[in-house]
């Protein structure tokens, strides 16, 4: 069989074999690599604080990219559109966010929107442990800076009081606030004035405790569905190898065919007898 093997055709079939073998296993090794690629920006980028209208327009979803990304934003706070959060945790008690709509300067507005002329993005101002403690945000312009979430689903809960939110949800606070809502929030940490000062929940006068958030999860996650791919991807590689020695092994059998004159056809239909013996 190597003398078969070693012809010139088949030697050129290896060539060809093994380079679609190399090719294949080449995208196995690319699909590995994805498999565990992280989908969030790393702490050296998402810990600078970066423009919020350049991370996350009116109308976009918030990619992985820009989760938990570290944003600063100019505007000012809407009093008449504030909720309160329910079942917050804050050092193991539980209790409410402040959320109030903060209208960011400069915003691009959605065309086709007629309600409302300004967009907002929900703003965590604060934690509190009774609902009653609950401020009004501060006044004027502001540069807010935070961490930028993902909204959360909505969620259907019975019982709630006035104000009262079960989820910070976009969706739903685009229709109670009755205006473009971006689809993220922010954990405020930092609200500052024209003068330079923190009024935000940090504030000694604020009444409320900052939340505190952490960044997205840095640790690798693996894809398994691009594990699969790696796996087939060598799986066609060894393939390849095998469909030429298949091949191979086919031309030895017919030349060895030829050299005793067997018609393995003939063979197989010629009817025997329980002694073995052809017949006739």
């Amino acid at each position: 069989m190597l003398k078969v093997a070693t012809k010139p055709k088949w030697i050129a079939a290896l060539v060809f074999a093994l380079a679609v073998a190399a090719v294949f296993v080449l995208l196995s090794q690319w699909q590995f690599s994805r498999s565990l690629e992280k989908d969030v920006a790393p702490p050296a980028v998402t810990e600078k604080a970066q423009p919020l209208l350049s991370v996350l327009k009116p109308g976009v979803p918030l990619l992985g990219t820009g989760e938990g990304q570290v944003v600063r934003a100019t505007g000012h706070f809407d009093p008449a559109k504030q909720v309160i959060v329910d079942s917050r945790v804050q050092d193991g008690e539980v209790g409410h966010w402040v959320v109030t709509a903060f209208v960011i300067d400069g915003a691009p507005v959605l065309e086709g929107v007629a309600a409302s002329k300004e967009v907002v993005i929900p703003v965590a101002r604060g934690w509190i442990s009774d609902p009653s403690k609950a401020t009004d945000p501060p006044a004027g312009t502001l540069t807010v800076e935070g961490r930028l979430l993902n909204a959360e689903a909505p969620e259907v809960a019975k019982s709630l009081a006035q104000g009262h939110v079960s989820a910070l949800s976009s969706a739903e606070l685009t229709n109670v606030w009755k205006t473009t809502t971006l689809a993220a929030f922010v954990v405020s940490a930092q609200e500052v004035n024209a003068a330079g000062s923190d009024v935000g929940a940090s504030a000694s006068n604020a009444g409320m405790t900052p939340i505190t958030v952490t960044a997205t999860d840095q640790n690798n996650k693996i894809n398994w569905l691009n594990i699969f791919y790696s796996i087939e991807w060598v799986l066609f590689a060894g393939f390849a190898v095998f469909m030429w020695w298949r091949l191979v092994a086919d031309d030895y059998r017919r030349e060895q065919d030829e050299l005793f004159d067997v018609d393995r056809d003939d063979d197989e239909h010629t009817p025997v007898s329980d002694s073995g013996e052809p017949v006739s």
